[in-house]
């Protein structure tokens, strides 16, 4: 059984892995057998971590990555096959940001920011990372989106709507890609303790959202493993299309 959530001779690239689920996961999927490489804006970041994976024994790499400019974006998926010697399996497409503020007074240029990096963004990677699979027939894409998306919360309009139209992404390109060979999941997760966390802990919105989960705890990072080797091995070699919300029941909440 083990086996069948065994990363090893496969390649994957991570975006948005400077901090929170992107490093995290990054970590994970070098633990299970991958060559990682680590993708991000702040590539300075990276070192470290990859020094810490290399001195473990794991393969790993760092290469700079803006999502929101899309001449990056092959350049860094070209780096890492070069680096590692081989195509990319496993797309890890995370990069994103988080804005706050009611409908009202949201600023266009935070608006723009936000749907440039939450969705044209990961479009954009998703697409690069796709066109690659597709050619040889082999690969899973996961869009890490959010149960934001997928449900209306207060301040969250341009966020929300940015992870919603990821979600939507996600189902197309199952549709469309499913034939080539190419699964493409979406993970949502809920409210999962990392730096983005932070913006609903300064805002005070901590306790009435403990009141909304079931569970009465906010996610840590260690709680998405088992979704996130679901979809990168062949473990979930018969689902694509799939929305997976890791939320302590959240949703449920909602309904």
């Amino acid at each position: 059984m083990a086996a069948l959530f065994d990363l090893s001779g496969k390649a994957a690239f991570v975006s948005g892995a400077s901090s929170g689920i992107g490093l995290h996961t990054a970590q994970r999927l070098a633990e299970a057998g991958a060559a990682v490489t680590l993708a991000a804006r702040r590539v300075d970041r990276l070192h470290s971590e990859v020094g810490r994976l290399r001195k473990a024994g794991y393969t790993a790499n760092a290469v700079a990555l803006d999502v929101t400019r899309p001449e990056t974006i092959a350049e860094a998926m070209d780096w890492a096959e070069s680096q590692l010697g081989q195509p990319i399996d496993i797309l890890f497409n995370n990069a994103g940001i988080l804005y706050a503020e009611r409908f009202v007074a949201q600023k266009a240029a935070e608006v723009a920011r936000i749907i440039d990096t939450n969705l044209t963004g990961a479009f954009l990677v998703a697409q690069e990372g796709a066109k690659r699979m597709a050619a040889r027939r082999s690969g899973s894409i996961i869009n890490v989106a959010s149960t934001s998306g997928l449900r209306a919360g207060g301040q969250l309009s341009s966020y929300g709507a940015s992870k919603a139209g990821l979600i939507h992404l996600t189902r197309i390109m199952a549709l469309e890609l499913a034939h080539r060979g190419v699964r493409v999941n979406a993970l949502c997760p809920g409210n999962i303790r990392t730096e983005m966390h932070q913006t609903f802990e300064e805002k005070g919105f901590e306790e009435s959202l403990l009141k909304r989960i079931p569970m009465r705890a906010i996610g840590e990072v260690e709680q998405l493993d088992g979704a996130t080797l679901l979809l990168a091995s062949d473990a979930s070699s018969y689902m694509t299309g799939a929305v997976i919300p890791v939320d302590g029941g959240q949703l449920l909440s909602w309904m």
